[in-house]
């Protein structure tokens, strides 16, 4: 009987969906989070297990318990403009806990499928759409921790049932308010329920970002794994960027009160990419993957998640 499937950093955004899905799909799940205080939430058939990553003795433990046949990599340091002023910490969890992750696969399930969530950001700037052969050459400590969390996985002396996922910007509800949808929908909730002035500070709008609903996204995870080849790194995007603007206009759209939108400097990232797009035609081809949700119910869902968190239901 083959093993559960594991899901790293199963509390975090896209983790949480994954789980999510696997659980509506009768798929036995271990769930890792972060240590201490109890489990996230409840979720019928998901063991939840507090494990820190860059504890190697308590990842080899957790891991040989739980004998998984499938393992989504989730976990880690997730912010492009906070790992500028934390890179030690960026590289430290991607890097080094996905060494103690592979280490321990190739030690106890041999035979297990890795899944190691990389990103879009492994690539350099280009002004057209990216595809996987694209040149690495981030211009991140971010980007630079994803490079070499692929290497771990997929180099000699790594698994050789890796599979790559190299995700571009995915949103959708739960996601941090430090990720620019999510924090125009907590302004615009807490606006709302009068906790704020109708005040939206922004930054660089003119930034145009290739945007995936999350539970797309997550499904991509399961595909690549399901039909994918080991080692071959796939694109999960929708072949087409959004400006952070019409983001914005599409959020105030959906307000129930007018606000004012201000410059905050503070949200400007060192080295903002002005585009960021992807091309997903080998995603496409190869998994039969399509997104299917449309940006603009993703947008819906992100607002109603955070007008849900400011009014505490």
């Amino acid at each position: 009987m083959p093993g559960p499937t594991l899901v790293t950093g199963a509390a975090g955004f896209a983790g949480s969906h994954l789980v999510d899905q696997l659980a509506h799909d009768g798929v036995p799940t271990v769930a890792w989070h972060r240590p201490g205080g109890h489990p996230p939430r409840v979720v019928p058939g998901v063991r939840w297990q507090g494990v820190d990553l860059l504890d190697a003795a308590a990842v080899r433990e957790a891991l040989r318990d739980a004998a998984p046949s499938v393992i989504y990599h989730c976990a880690g340091a997730a912010h492009v403009g906070q790992s500028w002023d934390t890179t030690a910490n960026t590289l430290r969890v991607n890097v080094l806990g996905t060494h103690y992750l592979v280490e321990a696969v190739r030690q106890h399930v041999p035979d297990a499928a890795l899944l190691i969530t990389s990103s879009a950001l492994v690539y350099g700037p280009s002004l057209d759409a990216v595809d996987e052969s694209h040149p690495l050459t981030p211009n991140s400590p971010y980007g630079l921790s994803k490079i070499a969390q692929e290497l771990v996985g997929t180099a000699r002396g790594g698994h050789p049932r890796t599979f790559i996922a190299r995700p571009f910007n995915h949103v959708g509800p739960r996601q941090d308010q430090s990720f620019v949808a999510a924090a125009f929908a907590r302004q615009i909730a807490e606006i709302e329920a009068g906790l704020k002035p109708p005040v939206i500070e922004v930054g660089n709008l003119s930034a145009r970002r290739d945007l995936t609903d999350v539970r797309d996204t997550v499904h991509a995870y399961r595909l690549i794994v399901e039909r994918g080849l080991p080692r071959r790194p796939y694109n999960v995007c929708r072949g087409e960027a959004i400006a952070v603007q019409a983001l914005l206009d599409t959020l105030v759209s959906l307000s129930t009160v007018s606000v004012d939108v201000v410059p905050d400097p503070a949200r400007y990232r060192p080295n903002d990419s002005p585009i960021v797009l992807g091309n997903p035609a080998r995603a496409m081809a190869e998994l039969g993957w399509t997104p299917r949700i449309p940006l603009a119910q993703t947008l819906h869902d992100l607002l109603a998640y955070w007008r849900a968190r400011v009014q505490g239901t």
